[in-house]
């Protein structure tokens, strides 16, 4: 998709979607908590779009920065919202609903991409200047967000499926896998090194992918 352009032309396409998906990611947990009952992110400011709230040094910045350079493609994250289980009304079930609110927004905003994208097809010649930045940035917005979903929708603690996961097992089978919570990126990352994890999520990225951009006509 973006393997001819410069990694400037990269970052400077990529750097927006990466930073909408991650933020709003976040903000979309602390927001629908405020709902269920849980005010922790919104006192200490995390309610908002503003960037700055939510950088990690690590996460937001120089692992999507290496792997544009090196891959073409970025991954990476923010700094999580705080959330309160024991403030929200059903911490059972609300906890179910928190969780899946970051996925659920990475995929409103691959559909919002895809739009831009399919609109930017549409104009005329003489504003290619501004049509084709655009494609690419909807392109790229599209993958992140995608990518982002499937990857935190994997069923294991502390990823969103896996909250999700605990919320909507019975009561000793969540307690067991919440229990793993401890270890979950260490067994992510073996599961990466295996090459098994990528297997699994990258057709289910192409697929979810190709279905948006069929629906938008692209």
């Amino acid at each position: 998709m973006l393997q001819h352009l410069s990694t400037i032309q990269i970052i400077s396409v990529a750097i927006l979607p990466m930073l909408f998906a991650i933020v709003v990611h976040e903000v979309a947990h602390g927001w629908v908590a405020k709902q269920r009952g849980d005010h922790t992110a919104e006192m200490l400011g995390r309610l908002t779009l503003n960037p700055i709230k939510h950088i990690d040094p690590i996460g937001t910045l120089l692992v999507p920065i290496i792997m544009i350079a090196t891959l073409g493609i970025a991954f990476g994250w923010a700094k999580p919202v705080p959330i309160d289980y024991r403030n929200l009304h059903n911490p059972k079930s609300d906890m179910v609903l928190v969780a899946a609110a970051g996925p659920i927004s990475n995929l409103l905003m691959a559909f919002a991409w895809a739009l831009i994208a399919k609109i930017a097809m549409l104009l005329p010649t003489s504003m290619q200047f501004i049509a084709v930045p655009l494609i690419y940035m909807g392109q790229f917005g599209i993958l992140i967000n995608v990518l982002l979903m499937v990857f935190n929708l994997i069923p294991l603690p502390p990823l969103d499926g896996g909250r999700v996961a605990v919320g909507l097992l019975p009561l000793q089978m969540g307690n067991f896998l919440s229990k793993l919570e401890p270890y979950g990126l260490f067994i992510i990352l073996a599961l990466f090194a295996t090459g098994f994890l990528s297997k699994i999520i990258w057709p289910a990225i192409a697929a979810i992918s190709g279905i948006i951009e069929a629906l938008v006509g692209m």
